[in-house]
């Protein structure tokens, strides 16, 4: 495979397809999204490597909607092809039905590799 998961961290090849099925936890039971809830995937620049005040108030690079039926999260090769090699972060948040939020993966590292080709 051309990714690598390491805890929350995430090392993938630009431009390559990524798929990684999602634990939801709450406290320390696995968690079976209900209907109404809704998990997303955001990606921004490692808050790092810019200006603080370019980051606050950054746009996601990539946000993604993981489906309640698979937990699956799905990166396609376009979604990365265009971003610059390097460490970005990433968030994985739940909205559950009620309106609570809980960002259970948040500011994790993901590194976007160089492919040769």
């Amino acid at each position: 495979m051309s990714y690598t998961i390491n805890g929350t961290k995430i090392t993938l090849t630009r431009g390559d397809s990524f798929y990684a099925e999602i634990g939801v936890k709450q406290g320390t039971q696995a968690y079976t999204p209900a209907q109404g809830d809704k998990i997303r995937f955001a990606l921004k620049r490692d808050r790092m490597n810019v200006q603080r005040t370019d980051y606050v108030d950054a746009t996601p690079l990539i946000t993604k909607t993981i489906p309640n039926d698979t937990l699956l999260l799905h990166l396609e090769p376009e979604d990365t092809k265009s971003l610059g090699f390097g460490q970005y972060v990433y968030d994985i948040e739940i909205e559950f039905a009620n309106g609570d939020v809980d960002t259970f993966i948040n500011a994790a590292p993901f590194i976007l590799a160089e492919e040769v080709y």
